[in-house]
């Protein structure tokens, strides 16, 4: 079993094949909010042979909650080590090219950069045509986010959900993907 996981502090995408959720946090702040998507995440993921995690965003203009989110990937990742189970990390501007083929759009008719929300409206668009998934309601960027990682990993894996073309899978190559012949954690 695979799964996905585009971890933020507000809504968490997660993916396995076939199906996307998410992980609300709700109210919860600070170390409560931390424990709330380790412990959901680790819900979907017990009993996972690979996960793969959305990595850092080290170009988003607005840094709050950076310190936060890292903490929150680190212990993810902690828990997917101690429960010995390889993660692989997909970076931002990869999962966006898989899905559209390039990570930086321009509206084609004035020429100008879309914004953040454009672009996560075109990933989300590509798994609803690719692999048929309808990311739908609050979460749906995320789940759509999700879906994506998830495919990244399975096709590394050898078992892709979907043809890509090469101007897409040739974001596999720059992703962080688990040495699979070494142990992965120590004890859960």
């Amino acid at each position: 079993m695979v799964i996905a996981l585009d971890i933020a502090l507000g809504t968490t995408g997660v993916a396995g094949t076939g199906w996307t959720d998410t992980i609300r946090t709700g109210t919860r702040r600070a170390e409560e909010r931390l424990n709330h998507i380790v412990k959901t995440a680790a819900s979907f993921y017990r009993n996972a042979d690979y996960v793969a995690i959305e990595g850092p965003s080290y170009g988003s203009a607005l840094q709050n909650g950076h310190d936060e989110m890292a903490a929150a990937r680190w212990m993810v990742r902690h828990d997917l080590w101690k429960r010995g189970i390889p993660y692989a990390i997909i970076p931002p501007d990869n999962r966006t090219i898989y899905a559209t083929g390039k990570a930086r759009h321009k509206h084609l008719e004035t020429g100008r950069k879309l914004t953040s929300p454009e672009v996560k409206g075109l990933v989300r668009t590509a798994v609803q045509e690719r692999y048929g998934i309808p990311c739908e309601g609050p979460g749906r960027y995320d789940q759509a986010d999700a879906y994506v990682i998830l495919s990244m990993l399975l096709d590394h894996l050898g078992h892709a959900l979907a043809e890509v073309p090469p101007t897409h899978s040739r974001a596999l190559a720059g992703c962080q993907w688990p040495d699979l012949g070494a142990p992965c954690g120590g004890d859960a």
